[in-house]
């Protein structure tokens, strides 16, 4: 994202992260959300022959364990939506097949981990199937998102009013999300670190409760109105960054498409 809109991450890994947003409303904030969600694509197995299966499980309990199993989806111009990859899977007993024993027709589309079971094999039990992974959106299926937990809430800001009396109880006052440091001189380090203004600092850091990070002072907690902390995890498809690339993307391209047609 560039432009107008400040972005900085607060936490950072392939498949989690945490990332603020400035300058964005409430309405762009939701939809970069749902974009997340539902518009990106990903390869998920659609269709499943069996070869041979004399394992206790149902063909069809198969077929949706294969489902499930989260695929590398290619960059962008790669592939489109529709275009399918063939995959097979074939074990022999006594063993275990993991999404890893899964084979893929090109390199770029794998498992994305290999150690997801999907059946014990007993003894000259044996499973083969062959498979398609088709390229497909989660607004068609909720096997294609790949952004398996994603949220936002607004950053906060701490304003210390006073000082508490000392015949007053230190309750908790709970809080979570992310605060941005506006009160230094009245918080309590953080794993030796003395604050600074403008910190980005994690609830849970001083266990969501503001009472030991702002010890004997009386807090009030206001929200910044135009910047939204997202909390994104995905299922390995691609990495955070690549789906929130891929998510304005798809905003962008809508856009668009509303512009030139109501321009006709």
């Amino acid at each position: 994202m560039a432009g107008d809109y400040d972005v900085e991450f607060v936490e950072r890994d392939d498949r989690e992260a945490r990332f603020l947003v400035r300058g964005i409303t409430p309405a762009f904030a939701n939809g970069i959300r749902r974009a997340m969600v539902a518009d990106v694509p990903t390869f998920s197995i659609d269709t499943v022959r069996v070869i041979e299966n004399s394992s206790v499980m149902f063909d069809e309990q198969i077929g949706l364990r294969l489902g499930l199993v989260p695929l590398t989806t290619p960059p962008v111009g790669e592939f489109e939506i529709g275009d399918a990859v063939t995959l097979s899977l074939d074990v022999q007993g006594p063993d275990t097949a993991y999404s890893g024993d899964i084979v893929s027709s090109d390199p770029m589309v794998q498992a994305a981990d290999e150690n997801v079971p999907i059946i014990d094999l007993q003894g000259d039990q044996r499973l083969e199937v062959e498979a398609e992974a088709v390229l497909d959106t989660g607004t068609e299926h909720a096997k294609h998102q790949g952004g398996v937990a994603v949220g936002y809430r607004h950053l906060q800001r701490v304003e210390v009013t006073g000082d508490k009396s000392e015949f007053e109880d230190d309750d908790p006052h709970v809080v979570r999300g992310v605060i941005e440091e506006q009160e230094p001189d009245h918080a309590e380090p953080v794993d030796g670190e003395a604050p600074a203004a403008g910190d980005l600092v994690p609830t849970e850091t001083f266990d969501n409760d503001l009472a030991k990070r702002y010890p004997g002072k009386e807090v009030e907690v206001h929200d910044v109105t135009d910047a939204f902390v997202f909390h994104v995890e995905t299922d390995g498809s691609f990495d955070v960054e690549d789906l929130v690339v891929r998510a304005v993307g798809t905003i962008e391209d809508r856009a668009t498409e509303l512009q030139e047609a109501v321009q006709l």
